[in-house]
């Protein structure tokens, strides 16, 4: 190499070095908004800084200059992006009346848009459709998706299916759960009106031979297998029981309180979920038992059709509910974000500590006169409610209700189009999850 090609080469390094080293630190800085993180017990106001799809930065007085965008979140509260452990979204088949078709909903239109970033799909699927769902469905979703698997073989695809004891097999329903190791979250029984304890049983063998929970829906209310039986012989540790505010199996005392079942459940360590649902939570039983102390460990709403305009609306007014019965927003959040990542298995998520996944809702505390209803249509008045301004996934703006992210159309530069200004649009539209084959 000749002296002169060498001189150009040591200027063309030094100004790569030189560009590297002014380059932006960040890609995204949340600025000035109240952070409520419950895995490191912050709720203060700080700066959230966002680099290669995760959590870079949480501190005071973060310079704006630091960062390609800098977005101004005063006033507003930034959350890890909340974290829904109870759906239904294996949708698409054609299959009426069938939680494996028509009554569950696609993701992506109800979740970004509430600051819900993670789901977990409860049970839709078992071990002989799940292939068809994770390719159908989860594959293709902004939203994170993960999955109860259910003991039944054919899935929540109606009485015929979830009746049938002989389609409840524990060894390939675990074999499916350890072929999708950390996709497939726990295993999942719901809607058996039988006496007997078979579905029960047999979820339990599978989670343990696959290390993760049980979630149940005990199904119809039967005096041959009480719902103290299932909390504190049946049910391990960890294991879930999802609506625990319906009143319909034995989850309220003759005084108001939790029943004598809900509490030795807690004792043992059984985690009790919400599951609203459209048939599934009661001012009645709620009011009370939430005042006599038993608040829920995760906040979910059993998203379906059936539900999302009946009582429950989505994801924020299920928390309004729980603000409207005097729960303070922070232990609300912690409900919706860390409790449930950790009762799925899924540590990296639910939390905003450096290195994890930048999933981030940013959310307004409005003020006022709201009505809540339940399942029965009884109203409970509030003056609290959650909205969502910004929902970050992976580190990129995937909802912006006001347009915080953007810039006012007369301050960009003349005939801007569709692809925008690259000083802000670079980092705002996030690519669907890549199919299997993609990756």
């Amino acid at each position: 190499m000749t002296l002169w090609a060498r001189l150009l080469l040591a200027i063309a390094i030094a100004a790569v070095a030189a560009a590297w080293a002014q380059a932006p630190k960040y890609d995204l800085v949340l600025k000035g908004g109240h952070v409520i993180d419950a895995k490191s017990g912050l709720s203060a106001v700080r700066d959230v800084a966002v680099k290669d799809g995760l959590v870079a930065a949480v501190a005071a007085g973060i310079p704006a200059s630091d960062a390609v965008k800098t977005v101004d979140v005063q006033g507003l509260y930034v959350t890890p992006g909340l974290v829904d452990i109870h759906v239904h979204v294996y949708t698409g088949t054609g299959e009426r009346a069938s939680y494996a078709g028509d009554l569950s909903v696609y993701p992506d239109g109800f979740t970004l848009r509430n600051g819900v970033t993670t789901v977990a799909d409860a049970g839709c699927a078992g071990w002989r459709n799940f292939e068809d769902f994770n390719d159908r469905i989860i594959s293709r979703s902004r939203t994170r998706v993960l999955a109860f698997l259910s003991i039944v073989g054919h899935g929540m695809r109606g009485g015929k299916f979830e009746q049938n004891l002989a389609d409840m097999e524990a060894k390939p329903t675990a074999e499916m759960a350890l072929k999708h190791k950390g996709l497939i979250v726990g295993i999942k029984t719901a809607h058996y009106s039988g006496p007997e304890w078979a579905p029960y049983e047999r979820a339990v063998e599978a989670g343990k031979a696959a290390g993760i929970p049980v979630m149940v829906d005990f199904g119809s209310n039967r005096p041959e297998r009480p719902l103290y039986d299932l909390l504190t012989k049946v049910l391990r540790q960890g294991d879930i029981y999802t609506h625990c505010y319906s009143g319909l199996r034995g989850e309220q005392a003759p005084s108001g309180g939790p029943s004598p079942a809900l509490i030795e459940g807690r004792k043992r360590g059984v985690i009790f979920d919400v599951g609203h649902g459209g048939g599934s939570f009661a001012w009645r039983v709620a009011v009370p038992l939430v005042k006599a102390g038993f608040s829920p460990d995760s906040i979910s709403t059993d998203l379906h059709v059936g539900s999302m305009n009946a009582g429950m609306k989505d994801m924020l007014n299920v928390m309004d509910k729980f603000l409207a019965m005097g729960m303070s927003l922070d232990d609300v959040i912690a409900r919706s974000t860390w409790n449930p990542a950790r009762e799925i298995q899924h540590q990296e998520l639910g939390n905003l500590a450096v290195g994890a996944p930048a999933d981030i809702a940013v959310l307004r505390l409005e003020k006022g006169r709201f009505g809540f209803v339940d399942m029965h249509g009884a109203r409970l008045d509030g003056t609290r409610k959650l909205i969502c301004e910004l929902t970050v996934r992976a580190g990129k703006v995937v909802y912006d209700l006001n347009g915080l992210t953007r810039e006012r159309w007369d301050q960009l530069p003349a005939g801007y189009g569709p692809q925008g200004d690259p000083r802000w649009d670079a980092y705002s539209r996030a690519p669907r999850q890549p199919r299997p084959q993609e990756k």
